[in-house]
């Protein structure tokens, strides 16, 4: 019965002996398989601008090089310049003394906006900065500028008094805002049917401003010198107009050529205001 018991016993020595070598033998469990990554699908390349995205379309770079260069002239005696009413108002100091209308040195002619007439195919869209006129010494700055089409117009006011800004188109009243001393500045659509947006302020009447629209950005007002540059033509022929305030309007045709500027001039007379009266 001894021999029996320790014979059992011996072999249930052996089998526990044998069972930690049998779990040393086995291969270990391969690891859990990663998921696997989501297949990417590829990316159609983004729509053109104009192609029913519903979006804006991105402003064009400019459709060529070419460039106009020329002068306004003014023949005869300039008309002479009233002398504007006396200001109690300090913030005016140092305004100009006289109307400035018609500004004319050495037989040259500011404040004329030289511009190509109409649509010009392949142009850049109008620039999403404003067009900025700003109040200082009682005076528009500047007196003429020209906008794009649907071009914003900022008005400031630099001057330590009160100021209001009134657009008319023609006869047609378009807004009145008041703009206190130093305030923020007041920004308005250029009207979509105006092409000559005229600025005035009832607290200092002597204040007059024009705001020139048009269709496309190729336009420059002249200076004290009377010239003016359009520069980024395509080429091609075109009809330039040379606005005037109280003046009015000369056209002449011209023909741009990339990488060889053209020129034109313009010559305007007391006669011309009286025409458009």
């Amino acid at each position: 019965m001894k021999l029996r018991l320790f014979g059992l016993s011996m072999v249930g020595v052996a089998g526990l002996l044998a069972l930690p070598a049998c779990k040393k033998e086995e291969a270990p469990a391969p690891p859990a398989a990663a998921p696997a990554a989501p297949t990417r699908q590829a990316v159609p390349p983004a729509p053109t601008a104009g192609a029913g995205t519903g979006e804006a379309a991105a402003p064009a770079a400019p459709a060529g090089n070419g460039v106009v260069k020329g002068a306004v002239s003014f023949t005869g005696t300039p008309p002479v310049m009233a002398d504007l009413a006396p200001s109690a108002d300090p913030a005016c100091d140092g305004r100009p003394e006289k109307e400035e209308s018609v500004l004319v040195k050495d037989g040259k002619l500011q404040n004329v906006l030289v511009r190509v007439k109409g649509p010009v195919a392949g142009a850049p869209a109008a620039p999403s900065s404003p067009v900025v006129v700003d109040q200082s010494k009682c005076s528009y700055v500047p007196r003429v500028q020209g906008a794009v089409a649907g071009q914003q117009v900022v008005f400031k006011n630099s001057d330590g008094t009160l100021h209001n800004v009134r657009g008319v188109v023609g006869t047609k009243p378009l807004f009145n805002v008041a703009q206190p001393p130093m305030g923020a500045p007041v920004q308005k659509p250029m009207p979509a049917d105006a092409e000559v947006l005229r600025l005035k302020c009832d607290v200092h009447p002597w204040m007059a401003a024009y705001v020139v629209s048009n269709p496309n950005p190729y336009f420059a007002t002249t200076g004290a010198d009377g010239t003016f540059t359009l520069t980024g033509l395509p080429a091609g022929t075109y009809t330039l107009e040379a606005w005037h305030e109280t003046l009015g309007t000369k056209t002449a045709e011209v023909t741009v050529k990339d990488g060889t500027p053209a020129e034109a001039t313009f010559s305007f007379a007391a006669t011309d205001a009286q025409a458009k009266q």
